[in-house]
């Protein structure tokens, strides 16, 4: 079981790693699941966005995309690649600090591997109840 903190093309420092391996683990052990290999890249908006257009054919920025690498069923086995630009950017947007939505996206990300979708309005009102629990537990914890 691992749990992996990257960056590419940023320089950023993720804060409190051990607290949020613990955390990730108690989320996906919540869903009946467990983390094999799980490996968070955070990058700059032009590194994603070139991971956007080679792996996915979509030229546009985004602030995550997730690669589900599961062979077993309640597995957890991925990669989940962050901007960092679009996460300071989106602090500012949806009016919270940055440690807040840098925990939104981890937990998002976290969340697709678990098999929740986003792209219909009842999916994406089922993932902001799921990243809003994920954001209270890390910030009780």
């Amino acid at each position: 079981m691992s749990i992996n903190f990257f960056t590419e093309d940023v320089s950023f420092s993720l804060k409190e790693k051990r607290k949020r391996k613990v955390w990730l683990k108690q989320l996906a052990k919540a869903e009946n699941h467990e983390i094999l290999a799980l490996n968070y890249v955070f990058c700059s908006d032009e590194y994603l966005l070139s991971i956007n257009v080679e792996y996915l054919d979509h030229d546009d920025y985004t602030d995550i995309i997730t690669f589900d690498n599961s062979e077993k069923k309640a597995t957890i086995e991925g990669d989940v690649f962050i901007s960092i630009e679009r996460v300071k950017e989106n602090s500012k947007i949806h009016r919270v600090d940055e440690k807040t939505e840098l925990s939104r996206v981890i937990s998002h990300g976290l969340f697709h591997l678990l098999g929740y979708k986003d792209k219909s309005k009842a999916e994406a009102e089922l993932m902001r109840s799921k990243e809003d629990f994920a954001i209270n537990l890390f910030e009780q914890s």
